[in-house]
Protein backbone atom coordinates (compact mmCIF):
# COMPACT_ATOMS: atom_id res chain seq x y z
CA UNK A 1 0.00 0.00 0.00
CA UNK A 2 1.64 3.82 -1.05
CA UNK A 3 0.61 6.80 0.94
CA UNK A 4 1.56 10.25 0.34
CA UNK A 5 1.69 13.02 3.25
CA UNK A 6 1.22 16.75 2.25
CA UNK A 7 0.29 19.47 4.48
CA UNK A 8 0.32 23.66 4.81
CA UNK A 9 -1.42 24.02 1.51
CA UNK A 10 -3.15 27.23 2.81
CA UNK A 11 -5.00 27.70 -0.21
CA UNK A 12 -6.11 31.31 -0.27
CA UNK A 13 -3.09 32.71 0.69
CA UNK A 14 -1.65 36.23 -0.37
CA UNK A 15 1.35 37.69 -0.93
CA UNK A 16 0.39 41.11 0.34
CA UNK A 17 -2.17 41.94 -2.08
CA UNK A 18 -0.94 39.31 -4.63
CA UNK A 19 -2.99 36.21 -4.75
CA UNK A 20 -1.01 32.81 -5.56
CA UNK A 21 -4.40 30.63 -6.77
CA UNK A 22 -2.10 30.00 -10.29
CA UNK A 23 0.53 28.69 -8.00
CA UNK A 24 -1.50 26.48 -5.94
CA UNK A 25 -3.49 25.10 -9.01
CA UNK A 26 -0.20 24.35 -10.32
CA UNK A 27 0.04 22.07 -7.73
CA UNK A 28 -2.78 20.40 -7.33
CA UNK A 29 -2.63 19.65 -11.32
CA UNK A 30 1.12 18.27 -10.30
CA UNK A 31 -0.22 16.17 -7.08
CA UNK A 32 -3.52 14.72 -9.28
CA UNK A 33 -0.95 13.41 -11.93
CA UNK A 34 1.35 12.42 -9.16
CA UNK A 35 -1.14 10.30 -7.35
CA UNK A 36 -2.13 8.30 -10.86
CA UNK A 37 1.91 8.10 -11.90
CA UNK A 38 2.98 6.63 -8.83
CA UNK A 39 -0.50 4.44 -7.97
CA UNK A 40 -0.93 6.03 -4.66
CA UNK A 41 -3.79 4.34 -2.37
CA UNK A 42 -4.08 6.77 0.60
CA UNK A 43 -3.59 10.52 0.30
CA UNK A 44 -3.07 11.98 3.61
CA UNK A 45 -3.14 16.02 4.29
CA UNK A 46 -1.63 17.22 7.34
CA UNK A 47 -3.50 20.30 8.09
CA UNK A 48 -3.78 24.33 6.94
CA UNK A 49 -5.62 23.21 3.77
CA UNK A 50 -6.93 26.95 4.08
CA UNK A 51 -4.77 30.24 5.30
CA UNK A 52 -8.12 31.49 7.09
CA UNK A 53 -10.79 29.99 9.27
CA UNK A 54 -13.04 31.84 6.53
CA UNK A 55 -11.96 30.82 2.83
CA UNK A 56 -12.58 32.50 -0.03
CA UNK A 57 -14.86 31.18 -2.74
CA UNK A 58 -11.83 30.45 -4.94
CA UNK A 59 -10.47 28.37 -2.42
CA UNK A 60 -12.86 27.03 -1.57
CA UNK A 61 -13.53 25.62 -5.10
CA UNK A 62 -9.60 24.76 -5.61
CA UNK A 63 -10.55 22.32 -2.70
CA UNK A 64 -13.49 20.94 -3.60
CA UNK A 65 -12.92 20.36 -7.10
CA UNK A 66 -9.50 19.20 -6.03
CA UNK A 67 -11.33 16.28 -4.12
CA UNK A 68 -13.54 15.58 -7.09
CA UNK A 69 -10.31 15.23 -9.03
CA UNK A 70 -9.08 12.61 -6.90
CA UNK A 71 -11.96 10.25 -7.44
CA UNK A 72 -10.55 9.69 -11.20
CA UNK A 73 -6.94 8.28 -9.88
CA UNK A 74 -5.99 5.40 -8.48
CA UNK A 75 -6.51 6.99 -4.96
CA UNK A 76 -9.00 5.97 -3.30
CA UNK A 77 -8.80 7.21 0.18
CA UNK A 78 -8.39 10.75 1.54
CA UNK A 79 -7.47 11.93 5.09
CA UNK A 80 -7.90 15.52 6.14
CA UNK A 81 -7.02 16.86 9.51
CA UNK A 82 -7.53 20.82 10.41
CA UNK A 83 -4.61 22.50 11.08
CA UNK A 84 -4.02 25.65 13.38
CA UNK A 85 -5.08 28.05 10.00
CA UNK A 86 -8.24 26.48 9.55
CA UNK A 87 -11.61 26.30 11.00
CA UNK A 88 -13.27 23.63 12.28
CA UNK A 89 -16.47 24.32 11.21
CA UNK A 90 -15.39 24.88 7.98
CA UNK A 91 -13.64 21.84 7.51
CA UNK A 92 -16.13 19.63 9.25
CA UNK A 93 -19.23 20.94 7.45
CA UNK A 94 -19.40 18.92 4.54
CA UNK A 95 -17.74 15.94 6.34
CA UNK A 96 -21.02 13.54 6.45
CA UNK A 97 -21.27 13.92 2.57
CA UNK A 98 -17.24 13.49 1.91
CA UNK A 99 -17.29 10.49 3.72
CA UNK A 100 -19.63 8.75 0.77
CA UNK A 101 -16.64 9.32 -1.42
CA UNK A 102 -14.09 8.18 0.92
CA UNK A 103 -12.90 11.26 1.75
CA UNK A 104 -12.61 11.05 5.78
CA UNK A 105 -11.90 14.89 7.36
CA UNK A 106 -10.80 15.36 11.31
CA UNK A 107 -11.50 19.23 11.29
CA UNK A 108 -10.94 18.69 15.34
CA UNK A 109 -10.88 16.93 18.42
CA UNK A 110 -14.20 15.21 18.50
CA UNK A 111 -15.69 13.65 21.24
CA UNK A 112 -14.98 10.20 21.01
CA UNK A 113 -11.10 9.58 20.60
CA UNK A 114 -11.97 6.45 18.40
CA UNK A 115 -13.44 8.69 15.85
CA UNK A 116 -10.17 9.51 14.82
CA UNK A 117 -8.87 6.13 13.95
CA UNK A 118 -9.36 5.35 10.66
CA UNK A 119 -9.12 1.59 8.92
CA UNK A 120 -7.92 1.33 5.37
CA UNK A 121 -8.38 -1.65 3.51
CA UNK A 122 -7.48 -2.88 0.10
CA UNK A 123 -9.38 -3.75 -2.73
CA UNK A 124 -10.10 -6.60 -1.48
CA UNK A 125 -11.70 -5.64 1.81
CA UNK A 126 -9.02 -6.65 3.72
CA UNK A 127 -7.52 -4.26 6.45
CA UNK A 128 -3.74 -3.09 5.42
CA UNK A 129 -3.61 0.12 7.18
CA UNK A 130 -4.77 2.08 10.16
CA UNK A 131 -4.71 5.74 10.24
CA UNK A 132 -4.88 7.76 13.98
CA UNK A 133 -5.74 11.27 12.19
CA UNK A 134 -4.98 13.70 15.37
CA UNK A 135 -5.70 17.25 13.78
CA UNK A 136 -4.27 20.71 15.55
CA UNK A 137 -4.66 20.22 19.44
CA UNK A 138 -6.04 23.16 20.56
CA UNK A 139 -5.29 24.46 24.41
CA UNK A 140 -8.63 23.29 25.16
CA UNK A 141 -8.40 20.03 24.10
CA UNK A 142 -5.36 19.51 25.96
CA UNK A 143 -5.24 21.61 28.96
CA UNK A 144 -7.38 22.87 31.30
CA UNK A 145 -6.57 26.13 32.56
CA UNK A 146 -5.23 27.29 35.81
CA UNK A 147 -5.79 30.72 37.29
CA UNK A 148 -2.46 31.77 38.34
CA UNK A 149 0.03 29.41 36.93
CA UNK A 150 3.80 30.19 36.02
CA UNK A 151 4.56 29.95 32.09
CA UNK A 152 6.45 27.14 33.10
CA UNK A 153 3.43 24.95 34.51
CA UNK A 154 1.94 25.77 31.35
CA UNK A 155 4.56 24.46 29.35
CA UNK A 156 4.55 21.64 31.18
CA UNK A 157 0.79 20.87 31.15
CA UNK A 158 0.46 21.88 27.61
CA UNK A 159 3.43 19.32 26.66
CA UNK A 160 1.53 16.38 28.84
CA UNK A 161 -1.53 16.96 27.43
CA UNK A 162 -0.21 16.93 23.68
CA UNK A 163 1.45 13.47 24.84
CA UNK A 164 -1.33 12.42 26.60
CA UNK A 165 -3.65 12.49 23.85
CA UNK A 166 -1.64 10.62 21.65
CA UNK A 167 -0.69 7.90 23.97
CA UNK A 168 -4.19 7.15 24.37
CA UNK A 169 -4.26 6.00 21.06
CA UNK A 170 -1.80 2.89 22.25
CA UNK A 171 -5.03 0.08 23.87
CA UNK A 172 -6.86 1.14 20.56
CA UNK A 173 -4.19 0.04 18.26
CA UNK A 174 -2.49 -2.48 20.21
CA UNK A 175 -5.14 -4.99 18.34
CA UNK A 176 -4.17 -4.38 15.23
CA UNK A 177 -0.30 -4.04 15.43
CA UNK A 178 -0.65 -7.60 16.80
CA UNK A 179 -2.16 -8.49 13.82
CA UNK A 180 0.68 -7.52 11.65
CA UNK A 181 -1.36 -3.87 10.33
CA UNK A 182 0.87 -0.75 10.55
CA UNK A 183 -0.18 2.52 12.15
CA UNK A 184 0.29 6.24 10.83
CA UNK A 185 -0.17 8.80 13.32
CA UNK A 186 -0.89 12.39 11.83
CA UNK A 187 -0.43 15.70 14.10
CA UNK A 188 -0.05 19.72 13.31
CA UNK A 189 2.14 21.22 15.86
CA UNK A 190 5.80 22.56 16.43
CA UNK A 191 8.02 19.94 17.42
CA UNK A 192 11.33 20.63 19.54
CA UNK A 193 13.89 21.46 17.45
CA UNK A 194 11.98 22.10 13.89
CA UNK A 195 13.37 24.61 11.73
CA UNK A 196 10.17 27.27 11.31
CA UNK A 197 10.38 30.09 8.41
CA UNK A 198 8.31 33.79 8.78
CA UNK A 199 5.49 32.38 7.10
CA UNK A 200 4.23 30.11 9.97
CA UNK A 201 2.13 31.75 13.38
CA UNK A 202 2.62 30.81 16.81
CA UNK A 203 0.48 28.07 17.92
CA UNK A 204 0.11 26.82 21.63
CA UNK A 205 0.54 30.56 23.31
CA UNK A 206 4.20 30.85 21.68
CA UNK A 207 5.12 27.21 20.77
CA UNK A 208 5.24 26.33 24.31
CA UNK A 209 3.55 22.90 23.97
CA UNK A 210 6.38 21.53 21.84
CA UNK A 211 7.34 17.90 22.04
CA UNK A 212 10.23 15.83 21.12
CA UNK A 213 10.58 13.45 18.76
CA UNK A 214 11.13 10.48 21.03
CA UNK A 215 7.75 11.28 23.19
CA UNK A 216 5.32 9.99 20.35
CA UNK A 217 4.55 6.41 20.83
CA UNK A 218 6.29 3.99 19.07
CA UNK A 219 3.27 2.25 18.01
CA UNK A 220 3.19 4.41 15.64
CA UNK A 221 5.14 3.06 12.25
CA UNK A 222 4.98 6.59 11.16
CA UNK A 223 4.14 9.94 11.93
CA UNK A 224 2.76 12.63 9.19
CA UNK A 225 3.05 15.87 10.59
CA UNK A 226 1.88 19.63 9.43
CA UNK A 227 2.27 23.36 10.53
CA UNK A 228 6.41 24.18 9.82
CA UNK A 229 6.67 24.67 5.92
CA UNK A 230 10.18 23.39 5.75
CA UNK A 231 10.20 20.01 4.56
CA UNK A 232 12.66 18.40 7.96
CA UNK A 233 13.14 15.33 9.92
CA UNK A 234 12.24 15.48 13.30
CA UNK A 235 15.27 14.75 15.93
CA UNK A 236 16.36 11.88 13.31
CA UNK A 237 14.09 9.85 13.60
CA UNK A 238 13.16 9.33 9.61
CA UNK A 239 9.69 7.96 10.23
CA UNK A 240 8.62 11.39 12.09
CA UNK A 241 8.37 14.39 9.01
CA UNK A 242 7.30 17.62 8.26
CA UNK A 243 6.65 17.63 4.65
CA UNK A 244 6.41 21.45 4.25
CA UNK A 245 4.19 23.76 2.29
CA UNK A 246 4.26 22.82 -1.59
CA UNK A 247 5.10 26.36 -2.56
CA UNK A 248 7.07 29.23 -0.94
CA UNK A 249 4.81 30.76 1.10
CA UNK A 250 7.03 33.89 1.96
CA UNK A 251 10.04 35.24 0.82
CA UNK A 252 12.19 33.31 3.31
CA UNK A 253 11.36 30.15 1.98
CA UNK A 254 12.60 31.45 -1.76
CA UNK A 255 15.80 28.38 -1.18
CA UNK A 256 13.40 25.83 0.06
CA UNK A 257 13.09 22.85 -1.63
CA UNK A 258 9.18 21.62 -1.83
CA UNK A 259 8.42 17.97 -2.18
CA UNK A 260 5.72 15.52 -1.19
CA UNK A 261 6.74 12.58 1.16
CA UNK A 262 5.71 8.86 -0.47
CA UNK A 263 5.42 5.70 1.85
CA UNK A 264 5.37 2.38 0.99
CA UNK A 265 3.96 -0.14 3.32
CA UNK A 266 4.90 -4.00 2.59
CA UNK A 267 4.44 -7.21 4.82
CA UNK A 268 2.89 -4.90 7.83
CA UNK A 269 6.18 -2.64 8.18
CA UNK A 270 7.49 0.80 6.51
CA UNK A 271 9.19 -0.94 3.65
CA UNK A 272 10.41 2.89 1.65
CA UNK A 273 10.33 6.40 1.92
CA UNK A 274 10.59 8.22 -0.87
CA UNK A 275 11.06 11.98 -1.48
CA UNK A 276 9.33 13.82 -4.65
CA UNK A 277 10.31 17.44 -5.39
CA UNK A 278 7.44 19.98 -6.48
CA UNK A 279 8.15 21.54 -9.07
CA UNK A 280 8.62 25.33 -9.04
CA UNK A 281 6.43 27.53 -11.02
CA UNK A 282 6.98 30.66 -9.79
CA UNK A 283 10.46 32.06 -8.44
CA UNK A 284 10.56 34.04 -5.02
CA UNK A 285 13.88 36.36 -5.00
CA UNK A 286 15.07 38.06 -1.97
CA UNK A 287 17.81 40.64 -2.34
CA UNK A 288 19.15 43.22 0.27
CA UNK A 289 21.96 45.65 0.74
CA UNK A 290 22.74 49.48 0.34
CA UNK A 291 21.39 51.26 -3.01
CA UNK A 292 24.04 50.02 -5.59
CA UNK A 293 23.92 46.38 -4.55
CA UNK A 294 20.57 46.15 -4.83
CA UNK A 295 21.19 47.90 -8.11
CA UNK A 296 23.55 45.80 -9.64
CA UNK A 297 21.83 42.78 -8.52
CA UNK A 298 18.68 43.37 -9.82
CA UNK A 299 20.41 44.17 -13.52
CA UNK A 300 22.11 40.59 -13.12
CA UNK A 301 18.88 38.58 -12.66
CA UNK A 302 18.35 36.26 -15.90
CA UNK A 303 15.17 34.22 -16.78
CA UNK A 304 14.47 30.63 -14.88
CA UNK A 305 11.84 30.40 -17.80
CA UNK A 306 9.45 29.36 -15.03
CA UNK A 307 5.68 29.34 -16.12
CA UNK A 308 5.12 32.86 -14.07
CA UNK A 309 7.26 35.34 -14.03
CA UNK A 310 9.07 35.93 -10.55
CA UNK A 311 8.90 37.90 -7.65
CA UNK A 312 11.43 40.05 -6.29
CA UNK A 313 11.24 41.11 -2.42
CA UNK A 314 14.07 44.08 -2.10
CA UNK A 315 15.31 45.58 1.02
CA UNK A 316 17.32 48.43 0.82
CA UNK A 317 19.70 49.46 3.75
CA UNK A 318 20.02 53.61 3.75
CA UNK A 319 20.83 56.20 6.23
CA UNK A 320 18.34 58.28 4.37
CA UNK A 321 15.38 58.16 3.29
CA UNK A 322 15.34 57.46 -0.59
CA UNK A 323 12.89 59.26 -2.61
CA UNK A 324 11.65 58.12 -5.26
CA UNK A 325 12.85 54.20 -4.62
CA UNK A 326 10.38 52.35 -6.55
CA UNK A 327 10.35 54.20 -9.80
CA UNK A 328 14.18 54.23 -9.82
CA UNK A 329 14.28 50.41 -9.18
CA UNK A 330 11.07 49.69 -11.78
CA UNK A 331 13.46 51.34 -14.40
CA UNK A 332 15.91 48.55 -14.10
CA UNK A 333 13.43 46.19 -14.50
CA UNK A 334 11.59 47.62 -17.49
CA UNK A 335 12.65 45.21 -20.39
CA UNK A 336 13.15 41.85 -17.60
CA UNK A 337 9.90 40.59 -18.59
CA UNK A 338 10.38 37.62 -16.53
CA UNK A 339 9.97 40.08 -13.09
CA UNK A 340 6.47 40.76 -12.58
CA UNK A 341 6.85 42.43 -9.34
CA UNK A 342 8.91 44.31 -6.89
CA UNK A 343 8.27 44.18 -3.37
CA UNK A 344 10.47 47.15 -1.97
CA UNK A 345 11.36 48.35 1.87
CA UNK A 346 13.58 51.06 3.23
CA UNK A 347 15.87 49.67 6.20
CA UNK A 348 17.17 52.59 7.49
CA UNK A 349 20.93 51.58 9.16
CA UNK A 350 21.06 52.13 12.90
CA UNK A 351 24.21 54.16 14.28
CA UNK A 352 27.12 52.43 16.05
CA UNK A 353 26.43 54.24 19.45
CA UNK A 354 27.93 53.52 22.99
CA UNK A 355 26.45 52.69 26.17
CA UNK A 356 25.63 56.36 26.69
CA UNK A 357 24.94 57.82 23.61
CA UNK A 358 22.08 55.08 22.84
CA UNK A 359 18.29 56.51 22.27
CA UNK A 360 15.24 55.01 21.68
CA UNK A 361 14.17 55.23 17.82
CA UNK A 362 10.28 55.71 17.16
CA UNK A 363 8.66 53.24 15.07
CA UNK A 364 5.78 52.86 13.34
CA UNK A 365 2.71 50.18 14.22
CA UNK A 366 3.42 48.57 10.70
CA UNK A 367 7.03 47.67 12.04
CA UNK A 368 6.23 45.93 15.19
CA UNK A 369 4.15 42.68 15.52
CA UNK A 370 1.68 42.80 18.40
CA UNK A 371 3.51 41.26 21.67
CA UNK A 372 5.87 43.90 20.92
CA UNK A 373 3.69 46.77 20.87
CA UNK A 374 1.81 45.54 24.52
CA UNK A 375 5.58 44.89 25.98
CA UNK A 376 6.33 48.65 25.32
CA UNK A 377 3.30 49.49 26.79
CA UNK A 378 3.81 47.95 29.84
CA UNK A 379 7.27 49.44 29.89
CA UNK A 380 5.65 52.59 29.51
CA UNK A 381 2.81 52.20 31.99
CA UNK A 382 4.58 49.88 34.57
CA UNK A 383 8.26 50.89 34.03
CA UNK A 384 9.02 49.58 37.37
CA UNK A 385 7.05 46.85 37.76
CA UNK A 386 6.81 43.22 37.22
CA UNK A 387 4.85 42.13 33.71
CA UNK A 388 5.37 38.41 33.45
CA UNK A 389 1.76 37.74 34.46
CA UNK A 390 0.40 40.32 32.10
CA UNK A 391 2.41 38.66 29.32
CA UNK A 392 1.68 35.52 29.85
CA UNK A 393 -2.32 36.86 30.13
CA UNK A 394 -1.52 38.47 26.66
CA UNK A 395 -0.06 34.74 25.14
CA UNK A 396 -3.13 33.54 26.46
CA UNK A 397 -6.05 35.98 24.90
CA UNK A 398 -3.42 35.57 21.52
CA UNK A 399 -4.22 32.10 20.86
CA UNK A 400 -7.61 32.47 21.59
CA UNK A 401 -7.99 34.76 19.41
CA UNK A 402 -5.87 32.66 16.13
CA UNK A 403 -8.05 29.84 17.65
CA UNK A 404 -11.80 31.79 17.25
CA UNK A 405 -10.86 32.83 13.30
Amino acid sequence: MKVLHTADWHLGKRLEQCERTEEHQQFLDWLIDKLSEQCIDVLIIAGDVFDTGTPSNAALKQYYDFLWRVKNTCCKEVIIIGGNHDSVTTLNAPKDLLKYFSVHVVGGVPDNLVDQIIPISNAAGELELVVCAVPFLRDKDVRLSISGESSSDMEARLKKGICDHYNAFKEHVAPYKAEGIPVIATGHLFTAGGANSESEKDIHVGNLGQVCGDQFPEEFDYIALGHLHRPQVVNKINHIRYSGSPIPLSFSENQDEKLVLILTFEGGKLSELEEFNIPCCRKLIRIKGNFETVKNKLILLEDDKLCYPAWVEVQVETDGYIHELEDQLNKLIHKKVFIERLFISQRKLKPLLNLNEQVSEAMTLTDLDPKTVFRKKLQSAYPQGDADDLLQTFDEVMELMRQSE
